[in-house]
């Protein structure tokens, strides 16, 4: 059997790109065989030999004239299972196992013609050299070099063999046909060899051109793993360091009012004692606010990673709260979204890290919904529950495929959520739509901003 040269259609690719998939395959170079690689070769190897020992003895057996069976009379036998031996190290050592199973392909040919006429697993054998070595190859020019050099080698031979069918004159046939027997035998022969050789040539490099793209695609879920984790740690960090901008503000104004009223209580102590307890009382209530905020926040904010780059802070808006959400549903409307609001319960004074931590979680919500979502309506409810707060915004959307939110808000929820010791829902509704969720702990001295009647 034999096989034409390569084909110049693909020169200039580098070997060993599929054509399907076009990969590209410069600078990559397969890792070798893992150990249970190897051991299945052995095997493989071990076992076609066995196998080629006992196809060889039923080809003798059906052989219409008697045989010849050479040196010792085990020749037949001892080529058969030479020819598969080289496969116990396919994977290993691809090349050398190519050139050395192709010339004891054509030895066996030549001296055990009945063996190799009749025994398929001389033919397999060639054909996974074949396939290994385009497959496993680590050098791909020599490969090339190497498969060119096998393919004119058989080409050649096949050659030879039509010289001495024509001085035998072996091809006879009954039958008239479109074309001679001669030349019927010769086309035969040649497309048989065709879809041998280059079958197991492509499906070699396509093979190859599977294990690249898998070792990309590996290398990218690897990227993607760590710079996503890289992304969730910056929104963590860009969420503290916001946190810690509206605590320094929350902070100010409750040391302001204790100044203010110190500076008071000392000016009317003599002449006016009940007006200082008053401002006493008032310096007692706002410090020990502070002091339960600056708890809340401060165990958070000291695990902020002192290493990381951050740049300075933008501007600062007005001082958000829960008193703004009508303002920032005003905003929102309109432009194809429409946002209804619904306040449940007493409303109470909200300490102020929570306060504004209820207008963030509502601003980062509508974000999203106008950004990722095909939402045209949504709403947000605010619940006074007593001993906690809860807001819930709700939209009638589905998510956009494009483009695809990273949902580093949602990070940033659950850590501003998290840090005041509340709880979070965030995700897709049964019934259609996104839901976020969140309800805070209040401290149960939260008096009401309306006094109820007696």
């Amino acid at each position: 059997m034999s096989k034409v040269e390569l084909g110049t259609a693909s020169a200039d690719a580098e070997p060993g790109t599929p054509p399907a998939t076009g990969t590209t395959v410069r600078g990559w170079v397969r890792p070798g065989p893992t150990a249970r690689q190897r051991r299945n070769d052995v095997l493989l190897g071990l076992g076609m030999a066995v196998a080629g020992v006992f196809a060889t003895e039923l080809a003798r057996g059906v052989a219409p004239d008697r045989v010849d069976l050479g040196i010792g009379g085990i020749e037949p036998y001892v080529l058969s299972a030479a020819v598969a031996l080289p496969l116990c190290f396919r994977r290993r050592w691809p090349i050398p196992v190519l050139l050395v199973n192709s010339v004891l392909f054509i030895v066996t040919g030549e001296r055990a013609s009945f063996a190799f006429a009749g025994n398929l697993v001389i033919q397999a054998s060639q054909f996974m050299a074949i396939y290994a070595a385009v497959a496993w190859a680590r050098d791909r020019r020599l490969m090339k070099a190497a498969v060119s050099v096998v393919f004119v080698a058989m080409f050649s031979w096949l050659v030879i063999g039509f010289v001495r069918a024509v001085a035998n004159d072996q091809y006879k046939g009954l039958n008239d046909g479109l074309l001679s027997p001669y030349v019927s035998g010769v086309v035969l022969a040649l497309a048989l060899n065709v879809l041998y050789f280059f079958g197991a040539y492509f499906w070699g490099r396509t093979a190859w051109g599977i294990a690249r793209q898998k070792h990309e695609l590996e290398q990218q879920a690897v990227e993607l793993a760590a710079q996503q984790q890289a992304n969730a740690h910056r929104a963590v960090i860009d969420e503290r360091l916001r946190i810690s901008r509206e605590l320094h503000d929350v902070v100010a104004h409750h040391i302001s009012s204790i100044g203010v009223q110190a500076g008071g209580a000392r000016r009317v102590m003599e002449t006016d004692p009940e007006a200082a307890k008053s401002a006493l009382a008032v310096i007692e209530n706002s410090s020990r606010t502070a002091v339960n905020e600056m708890r809340q926040l401060l165990g958070m904010l000291r695990a902020a990673d002192p290493d990381l780059d951050v740049a300075a802070p933008d501007p600062k808006a007005p001082q958000a709260g829960a008193d703004r959400l009508p303002a920032l549903i005003a905003d929102v409307n309109g432009e194809g979204l429409s946002v209804g609001f619904h306040q449940i319960g007493q409303p109470v004074q909200l300490p102020e890290t929570v306060s504004v931590s209820v207008y963030r979680i509502a601003q980062e919500a509508l974000t999203n919904v106008r950004r990722h979502s095909t939402a045209r309506s949504a709403h947000i409810t605010l619940r006074y529950l007593g001993d906690s707060v809860e807001l819930e915004v709700l939209d009638d959307g589905r998510p956009k495929h494009a483009p695809v939110g990273s949902r580093l808000g949602h990070v940033g929820i659950r850590e501003r959520v998290g840090l005041l010791g509340g709880e979070s829902e965030i995700g897709p509704r049964p019934v259609g739509g996104f839901r976020v969720r969140v309800r805070i702990p209040l401290d149960p001295q939260n008096r009401p901003l309306v006094k109820e009647k007696p």
